[in-house]
């Protein structure tokens, strides 16, 4: 039987990802402006907002905001529908709707919106849609049937607190911005790109290029750091995120990094000797907790999750919270150890 999975009472930040089947390198990029387009369309009909994301060759992740529900009224079920509907199915059931509330049969109508406002503001109903979709789409254009991904998909509950984030302090890090950095880098780490903002299918990028979605959704990452502003002082305080002060060697005039990332080998050679990466050095590398960590926050917040999912947990697992290890973390807690190496020099996931 599946286990339901870990979510917050009421609004929730979660880390969603998945691979596809045998990690075949098969989402190319009509295939990932496929996905990025039914990833946009299912957030203006759901409320589920995409804070960031990144979309790879077999892979994809995204940070994803679940607001409390509310309720819909008759004009704005409408507007939603054109999200995911063709226009003759949306004027069908406006008509149908008009019709239903001037014959006096309110319940009728509320139970007709039912059938569709079910699939609004819920995680799981949101990555159905999408995934779904993708794979449709993806068989029928590759004359295949069957599931694309490998399993469904994965997700991790995140702290929404704002922190007072210091680099140089060594002060707690906030779970939504370090997953951002890290799901924003994935094409820095994969070696696509050595500047995640020439990479178009991700959420970093996408912001670059002037998608207000894009931006709306990074200005709410930088509020769990306590930044606010326009989109000159988000973008300039994410990218000082994103390469950290003393981790590269500053940025030119144009704002690049003089000096991009850290090689495999200084990266490797720290993990050897038993040392600790810097947190700009760990976000280049396959970080295990960002996938398997089940919730990730202060310890404070992974103890409350954890007691309140405690049978989500097996018998044997006893301890709380475990304090992130093989980088300087900044304060973050995970539910759980990862299976195997915290810290991978990998290119993927």
């Amino acid at each position: 039987m599946r286990k339901a999975r870990i979510k917050e009472e009421g609004p929730g930040f979660y880390h969603c990802f998945s691979r596809v089947v045998d990690r075949r390198m098969v989402i190319d990029d009509y295939e990932k402006e496929t996905f990025h387009t039914l990833m946009r369309n299912m957030e203006g009909f759901s409320g589920v907002d995409v804070l960031t994301y990144s979309i790879l060759d077999n892979h994809w992740h995204m940070l994803l905001y679940v607001p409390e529900r509310e309720e819909v009224d008759d004009a704005e079920f409408v507007r939603r529908l054109a999200y995911l509907y063709p226009e003759r199915k949306v004027r069908r059931a406006q008509k149908r709707l008009g019709k239903l509330r001037e014959e006096g049969k309110d319940a009728e109508a509320e139970a007709f919106k039912q059938k569709f406002t079910y699939r609004m503001y819920d995680l799981s109903e949101y990555m159905k849609t999408v995934l779904q979709c993708v794979t449709s789409g993806f068989n029928a254009r590759h004359d295949r049937s069957g599931t694309l991904w490998e399993s469904r998909f994965k997700s991790i509950l995140l702290q929404p607190d704002a922190s007072d984030w210091s680099a140089s302090s060594g002060g707690q890090v906030s779970a939504i911005a370090a997953v951002a950095a890290y799901i924003d880098l994935n094409a820095v780490r994969a070696g696509i790109v050595k500047d995640p903002k020439d990479y178009r299918f991700c959420g970093y990028g996408e912001a670059a290029g002037g998608n207000p979605l894009a931006r709306k959704g990074l200005g709410v990452v930088m509020r769990s750091l306590n930044v606010e502003g326009d989109w000159g002082s988000v973008a300039a305080h994410y990218r000082q995120f994103l390469y950290l002060t003393g981790e590269e060697r500053g940025v030119d005039d144009e704002g690049r990094p003089i000096k991009h990332g850290f090689s495999a080998e200084e990266v490797q050679a720290v993990l050897d000797a038993g040392g600790k990466l810097t947190f700009g050095q760990a976000l280049r590398c396959r970080v295990r907790y960002f996938t398997e960590g089940l919730v990730l926050g202060t310890r404070e917040y992974v103890e409350k999750a954890f007691r309140r999912h405690r049978g989500y947990f097996g018998v044997n697992h006893r301890r709380e919270a475990y304090p992130l290890t093989g980088a300087e973390w900044g304060g973050l807690h995970s539910a759980g150890p990862p299976r195997r190496t915290p810290i991978m020099v990998s290119s993927t996931v």
